[in-house]
């Protein structure tokens, strides 16, 4: 019996199945998502959706959807679904009596006595998806007809009928070759046998996108379709639909799915559907290993990078080639100690204060899993030195260490840490000054970067910072302690010290160098679990703050402003589960797996194996944002890493 299970009985509920989003990524920067019924409820929804150089790498949508009709009798039934104003038309979900997901993304039709099944897989390395459908039984002569809708634009955009795009195809094996406009791919659509076309070239207006329309977008577009395939298929009998780049030998294709399907990562218990999820954040191109923030709007973060890695790599599949190939790729974009946030290139911003910071706790990960210092101060030791020096004498005008040691961060209208929603040109939640968790970290990469120092043998380096750490531990405890409170400013400046409850404060307790003492500890994890721990994660902001923001949900300002100030994020159940463990040791573990336990329901809701990006502040803590996020992720395989780990009695 498979491990993930959806009721069959709700499928044609669409609010129960238009709730229930999946994905697949191509590990070359591609990917598909749509709801568990085929139907597209957001603008990055679409079975073949890649990255276009011509235009900046960015991914575009390419085919948006395909839809299936019976034809017996003479009689037609479309299995597709398309949202249009007022209506949902073709209503084809009304047909399916299964959905499964292992081993691959599945859908099961009955209509009368025919009874199809059509399984999806995206190609790995490839900008190609196959889509099988089989015949399982029927009573009488049955032709497919197969309707491909094309968008061709930017996943962030929305396609217009228009007068540019170039409606005709050119013909290649058991199909047709599609290019709607200049500088994109080729859209090359074949079927494993021979078939007919029937070109009947047309734009089908305002579609809609519903989760768009809940997000305060656009959610309406045109999307074209030149024609449709169509075949007789037998009881029994098996045809491939491939979408690809290029053109395909369509012999091939019933072998290449079945070796697709049989390679597929099993997704038969909690962990290894994490561990499936963490695979598809890995993206390489070319020299470069990178990992992909969240799916399906974000794309490469500096400082996702450094947090999800440990998590998507080591403790996922103790895939140290990878982790290293990451942080080689990472550490080759350094520049004057800070790490790119977004983009890359020319495109790059280099706007993260702790980015640089989250690298050294990346790999002190990276160096417990190799067990080989010297490698690693040799991999890394110039560029851990480096950050430091750009730090300690100042990156810029607004990010430097000043005359207490400690780390000050501010520049004007920018929010320069995780917290970095910003409305209307203004920070939602401005920190600038000393953060905490920036500082905590400060202190992390100082005293970890000694530790490989000494026994790598630089003297003199050792020589110049070796009275670093109790000059910042001093600064820290007394700039960030609140002895009133019992627990640590989230961020002091001029205004003096913020002891707005927030979770930042859980970094210092969990790192293996902290500045603070148990006692502190206690008193901030006591807090946290008071005020801010929920079976989803950590909230950014205690509910008795009168800027306590329970729900996420408006347009993107409204959101914006619940962002960080309320909104729970599973990643910072990591360092909350650390910290604990760090304190408590061995007795922590069944309360751990117990936190985690509040995420395993979540396989089969929102982002169907995987964790989402969010969750309301409020109950029922209903997910939001992306709905596969890398840190978190990353973070809960982290956590169940530890959980092992201290259940062997090691430390």
């Amino acid at each position: 019996m498979a491990y993930l299970k959806f009721n069959k009985d709700e499928l044609v509920n669409l609010e129960y199945s238009l709730k229930r989003e999946v994905l697949a990524t191509n590990r070359a920067g591609g990917y598909m998502s749509s709801t568990i019924i085929c139907c597209n409820t957001r603008k990055y929804h679409g079975l073949l959706i890649v990255p276009v150089d011509e235009f900046g790498g960015e991914n575009h949508v390419l085919l948006s959807a395909l839809d299936e009709t019976v034809i017996q009798h003479g009689q037609a039934f479309n299995l597709g679904i398309h949202k249009y104003p007022g209506n949902y038309e073709p209503r084809g979900h009304k047909y399916i009596v299964d959905f499964e997901y292992e081993p691959v993304y599945t859908l099961t039709y009955r209509v009368g006595g025919v009874i199809l099944k059509k399984e999806i897989v995206l190609v790995h390395n490839e900008d190609q998806v196959l889509i099988r459908y089989t015949l399982v039984d029927a009573h009488s002569e049955t032709t497919l007809r197969l309707k491909p809708f094309l968008a061709y634009r930017n996943i962030h955009a929305l396609s217009k009928a228009n007068m540019m795009a170039n409606t005709k195809y050119q013909e290649v094996e058991n199909g047709i070759r599609s290019k709607l406009y200049n500088g994109f791919p080729a859209l090359n659509m074949q079927v494993s046998k021979k078939n007919e076309f029937i070109a009947t070239p047309d734009w089908y207006y305002n579609v809609e996108y519903t989760e768009e329309r809940n997000r305060g977008y656009d959610f309406r577009e045109d999307l074209f379709v030149p024609g449709y395939f169509e075949f007789p298929i037998k009881k029994g009998e098996s045809i491939i639909f491939s979408a690809s780049v290029e053109p395909v030998t369509t012999a091939r294709l019933k072998t290449k799915f079945q070796r697709l399907v049989e390679a597929r990562a099993p997704r038969n218990s909690f962990e290894n559907c994490l561990k499936y999820s963490a695979s598809q954040f890995i993206v390489r191109k070319g020299k470069d290993t990178e990992v992909v923030a969240g799916y399906p709007w974000f794309g490469r973060w500096g400082r996702d990078t450094f947090i999800a890695l440990p998590g998507v790599t080591l403790a996922a599949n103790k895939d140290t080639k990878t982790c290293k190939e990451v942080l080689d790729t990472m550490v080759r974009e350094l520049q004057n100690g800070l790490f790119p946030n977004i983009g890359k290139d020319q495109n790059a911003s280099y706007n993260s204060v702790d980015a640089p910071m989250w690298f050294f706790k990346a790999v002190q990960e990276y160096a417990c899993a190799v067990h080989d210092d010297a490698a690693v101060w040799k991999s890394y030791g110039a560029k851990m030195k480096a950050v430091l020096k750009a730090y300690r004498e100042g990156v810029n005008q607004y990010v430097k260490m000043v005359d207490n040691y400690l780390i000050w961060a501010d520049e004007p209208g920018k929010a320069l840490t995780w917290m970095d929603a910003i409305v209307g040109g203004v920070p939602v939640t401005p920190r600038g000054g000393y953060q905490v968790e920036i500082n905590a970290l400060w202190y992390n990469a100082i005293c970890y970067t000694l530790e490989l120092a000494r026994k790598a043998g630089d003297t003199r380096f050792v020589k110049e910072w070796e009275k670093m750490p109790e000059l910042v531990k001093e600064s820290f405890v007394k700039i960030f302690w609140n002895h009133e409170k019992g627990y640590l400013a989230d961020f002091v400046n001029g205004g003096g010290q913020n002891v707005y409850v927030r979770p930042n404060q859980v970094i210092a307790c969990s790192l293996e160098y902290s500045p603070i003492s148990d006692d502190m500890k206690r008193g901030v994890l006591d807090v946290v679990k008071s005020e801010l721990l929920t079976p989803k994660g950590l909230r950014t902001l205690a509910p008795k703050n009168i800027h306590y923001e329970g729900t996420y949900e408006g347009d993107q300002a409204t959101r914006d402003h619940a962002y960080h100030q309320g909104t729970v994020w599973p990643w910072l159940i990591g360092p909350y589960i650390e910290a604990n463990f760090r304190l408590y040791g061995k007795k922590f573990v069944k309360t751990a797996k117990e936190l985690l336990g509040g995420f395993e329901e979540d396989m089969t809701v929102y982002g169907v194996c995987s964790i989402g990006e969010i969750y309301d502040g409020n109950p029922p803590y209903a997910p939001n944002g992306c709905i596969s996020q890398a840190w978190s992720v990353g973070e809960i395989l982290r956590c169940m890493a530890l959980i092992k780990k201290y259940e062997a009695g090691r430390k």
